[in-house]
């Protein structure tokens, strides 16, 4: 399904981990969202503001059309987002890009999210546990303060009513060293590729620590998908500002050809 305009309505929006918001909408396009696509939003409140706001989900639920959106408060934009209500309604644009592929080859895959880089990740992990393929995750934030719990509950929790009953490792860091190991996501990768075999990697956060996973799974031979970002005008490929580079030269679309890459396909 191409990307089409779309009606929604905001079912609950609520502070859940500092600056970060957890809003639930309901909307047609629930039953056509893959893990990895996101949607592009249409906030109310200021004529002047023409720019929609991309966000990525960790749930879509075809069944009941509802939709888990993330997003962290950095702007006017997610500002007046964050102040919508139940019952509040606007539109949006969706499904807008490519999500996550399964991996080729069976085996374990290893998840890891940075900062508000994790509801993706999560889409990623219920893909996953559906096809009943058993993964780790790795969840990194700057300060305690930023992780969100229920979605580091989701990780830990999927199980045999998704598809997959294994057991798994879901290993907290943050940079300041108040929860879980102190240091970045990739110092915590390196430890569970020291004990385990993957098959795959899955990642998404900020750039230069997807360039770090990478650069780690490139070097054991690991295949890795990144969810990339970037500043998007129109969320559709018509305006062809949200340019990734290339190693075969030249740019993709973040918003069209993405936004999750073979990370041996982007120039880091």
């Amino acid at each position: 399904m191409s990307a089409t305009l779309h009606d929604f309505e905001v079912l609950a929006c609520k502070l859940v981990a500092e600056d970060i918001w957890h809003m639930s909408i309901h909307t047609e396009v629930a039953a056509a969202l893959q893990p990895g696509q996101f949607v592009n939003i249409h906030v109310p409140g200021d004529g002047a503001h023409i720019l929609r706001v991309p966000l990525s989900f960790s749930n879509a639920n075809g069944r009941n059309g509802i939709v888990d959106l993330y997003f962290a408060t950095v702007g006017e934009g997610t500002r007046r987002l964050a102040a919508m209500a139940p019952g509040d309604r606007s539109t949006l644009v969706g499904p807008c890009g490519n999500g996550w592929k399964l991996p080729t080859e069976g085996g374990r895959a290893l998840l890891v999210a940075g900062g508000i880089g994790l509801p993706p990740i999560v889409a990623a992990a219920r893909m996953l546990a559906t096809a009943g393929i058993g993964f780790d995750a790795v969840v990194g934030a700057h300060t305690a303060t930023k992780h969100v719990e229920d979605l580091i509950d989701c990780l830990r929790t999927l199980s045999k009513d998704e598809g997959c009953d294994c057991a798994r490792k879901v290993v907290l860091t943050t940079d300041d060293g108040t929860r879980g190991i102190a240091g970045f996501t990739t110092q915590a990768m390196e430890v569970l590729l020291a004990e385990n075999a993957y098959a795959c990697v899955y990642t998404c956060g900020r750039h230069a620590m997807m360039a770090g996973v990478a650069n780690i799974a490139k070097g054991r031979g690991i295949a890795c998908q990144v969810s990339m970002e970037a500043m998007m005008g129109c969320g559709f490929g018509a305006c062809s500002c949200c340019n990734v580079a290339l190693v075969s030269g030249g740019y993709a679309l973040c918003c069209s050809d993405g936004p999750v890459f073979d990370a041996e396909e982007v120039a880091w």
